[in-house]
């Protein structure tokens, strides 16, 4: 392969890292939808189902701007290797309750908790070394791939899950992710990635957090990242949660079929992240990043209020597309607005943007629980839209203006 893709697929530690990237994210989503099903099949409840996923997504919220920080100052391979390893050793305790028949909701609560407090270092780690390794000549095409692969691992991750749920139980399930996890670690512990690091001072993190938050107040693209990947996580990708209540509940079909739906948004992902990283598609930043996500909850009213399970799937591919602009410019814009000694901490500030989507998520499973999950995944969708539109509009206002924006 020639092209800035086939020369980053011919560096070993871009490889490396792009490949344990990939299975790793397959394995969180594999795990994501398996304890969904599970939940749902132990309780009937879609608030249960949303507050399981929001224990493995909420620790992003939580720990995502410390993890950023620390993240400047730890060697962010060691970091990563913890983020495979605890993991693996969550899921292979859980596969064995499972064997012995003990497993519980509240293990796989606690499970997903801790998972999740491990991956809220992925932004501000693999992320950002994904950057470092490609250079500042490739970052774009690095940082669509990565974000075309991450797609691709939420269409394969959910649908291995609903296979693995209904052919292997979740014994199985587990069994498989430990295992791919550990393999992750090996794989890893060859990594070569020098970089400067500093005296980790835990009494400064706080002040260096915000720090790092004035520093983005002063810059309108940063404050568009933030503002809008808080939106499109906390009111879009909120639907998640409800996937396990939509396909059994609204749409009556198989787990595995679950599994499909639970696939579209990342195949439309897949398919739009590819052509960014072939140079197919080539818009102007701020705009693929903030359309992205308006096309994305456009896309989700209509999959809410589509009578039929293949008409939603395909309002979600399309809806995909949308994703992969939103994806791709999420890191691209944040990694090139930010000077090196700050971009660690700007990612886990994206982190918690992105960590807000449990909050979501239990807002859709309250929502649902009243009125049903169709019902709960306009209203988020529709309350995302209007205010992503407005946000980018004052933008856009204040910076023809000339006006700060952090009054």
């Amino acid at each position: 392969m020639n092209g800035p893709i086939g020369e980053l697929l011919r560096t070993p530690d871009f490889l490396r890292l792009w490949l344990v990237g990939a299975f790793a994210n397959a394995m969180r989503w594999l795990e994501l939808l398996a304890s969904g099903l599970f939940a749902y099949q132990a309780t009937g409840s879609a608030l249960a189902v949303t507050a399981v996923v929001a224990a493995r997504q909420l620790p992003q919220l939580l720990f995502g701007a410390f993890a950023g920080a620390v993240s400047e100052a730890l060697n962010r391979k060691t970091i990563m290797l913890l983020a495979l390893a605890v993991p693996a050793i969550v899921s292979t305790t859980l596969a064995a309750l499972a064997a012995s028949g003990d497993l519980g909701l509240w293990h796989i609560a606690l499970g997903n908790l801790i998972s999740g407090t491990m991956w809220s270092t992925e932004m501000s780690t693999r992320r950002r070394m994904v950057g470092e390794v490609a250079g500042p000549q490739r970052i774009v095409p690095a940082i669509a791939l990565d974000s075309a692969t991450n797609a691709a691992t939420r269409m394969i991750g959910p649908l291995l899950g609903g296979i693995a749920f209904e052919w292997l139980g979740m014994r199985g399930a587990y069994a498989v992710t430990a295992l791919v996890q550990f393999a992750g670690a090996i794989a890893l512990a060859g990594l070569v990635h020098p970089q400067l690091t500093r005296r980790l001072d835990l009494a400064r993190i706080p002040a260096e957090i915000l720090e790092g938050w004035a520093f983005a107040r002063t810059k309108p693209t940063l404050v568009l990242v933030l503002g809008v990947t808080v939106l499109t996580n906390a009111f879009a990708f909120a639907y998640s949660g409800l996937v396990a209540p939509l396909g059994l509940g609204a749409f009556e079909v198989s787990p595995a079929l679950v599994g499909l739906l639970a696939a579209a948004e990342p195949l439309g992902a897949l398919c739009g992240g590819a052509l960014i990283a072939a140079g197919v598609i080539r818009m102007d930043r701020r705009l693929t990043f903030a359309g992205g996500a308006a096309l994305f909850m456009a896309a989700l009213i209509v999959m809410a209020a589509s009578p039929y399970y293949w008409l939603a799937f395909a309002a979600l591919v399309v809806g995909g597309f949308g994703t992969a602009g939103f994806g791709n410019m999420q890191t691209t814009l944040t990694l090139t607005e930010a000077p090196a000694e700050m971009r660690s901490r700007l990612m886990g500030m994206v982190t918690v943007g992105i960590g807000t989507g449990p909050l979501g998520v239990l807002a859709a499973g309250l929502i649902a629980a009243e009125l049903g999950p169709r019902a709960a995944v306009l209203a988020m969708a529709v309350v995302g839209l209007a205010l992503t539109l407005a946000l980018s509009l004052w933008l856009r206002r204040r910076s023809r203006s000339g006006a700060p924006i952090n009054r």
